[in-house]
């Protein structure tokens, strides 16, 4: 027994050192966790430079910047906004974001227009089309009119023997007089609204012309490149 405590004792100094060296390293990595690892600097109203561990409220309407611990700019915190400020920002965040929207939209359109109208042909086609189907109801409405103006003379004869006193004519002959005039007026209104159709349909497709034209030209520039 004696024997082995002599033994150990020469290997006890070693023991405490070891733990000593322990313990600092634990303590400079807690100082080292507990210190800032960044600071906040910033010139307030007055003109004095202020520091901080954290975000500076003197400076809350000015810039700020956050520095590392060797001095470097690690970044810049802008001036807080003021409410109507942010209500600002945000209007034009949404204005922008309703532009983009809507150049995503004539993207979109402008596509769709180049593939129904691949080329000049087919788009005086379409146009030529459209027209004529107010054509066929301006035609129908003439027909119509004519009908009734051969409808009317011979209602007009039959009127022709209650010249001198128009009241004796039959209430039967009278109602078909007036029933007469006012289909002619229909007929008429529905060949003035077939005019006003004939503007609108030429109006869209003025307006589709403008924007097809640029992508025309665009195809045939690159159909012309690719070719070379």
């Amino acid at each position: 027994m004696t024997l082995f405590l002599r033994l150990r004792i020469p290997r006890l100094p070693h023991l405490l050192a070891g733990a000593v060296l322990g313990l600092t390293g634990m303590v400079a990595c807690a100082q080292s966790t507990q210190s800032p690892q960044s600071i906040y600097t910033c010139v307030d109203a007055q003109g004095r430079r202020l520091t901080s561990d954290r975000p500076i409220l003197a400076c809350i309407d000015r810039e700020q910047r956050q520095l590392n611990s060797s001095g470097t700019t690690m970044r810049v915190i802008p001036p807080a906004l003021t409410a109507a400020e942010r209500d600002a920002r945000e209007a034009r965040q949404r204005q922008a974001d309703l532009d983009a929207q809507r150049a995503r939209d004539a993207i979109r359109r402008d596509q769709a227009l180049i593939t129904r109208y691949p080329d000049r042909e087919a788009f005086d086609l379409d146009r030529k089309k459209a027209l004529s189907q107010t054509q066929l109801v301006v035609d129908a409405a003439d027909k119509r009119i004519a009908d009734l103006g051969a409808a009317r003379k011979a209602l007009d004869d039959e009127m022709e023997f209650y010249r001198k006193d128009p009241a004796k004519a039959p209430g039967k002959l009278r109602i078909a007089i007036e029933e007469n005039a006012q289909e002619v007026e229909e007929q008429r209104r529905a060949i003035a609204g077939q005019a006003e159709e004939r503007k609108r349909i030429n109006a869209r497709f003025d307006g589709d012309l403008l924007r097809l034209q640029p992508l025309w030209d665009a195809k045939a520039a690159a159909a012309k490149e690719a070719a070379r």
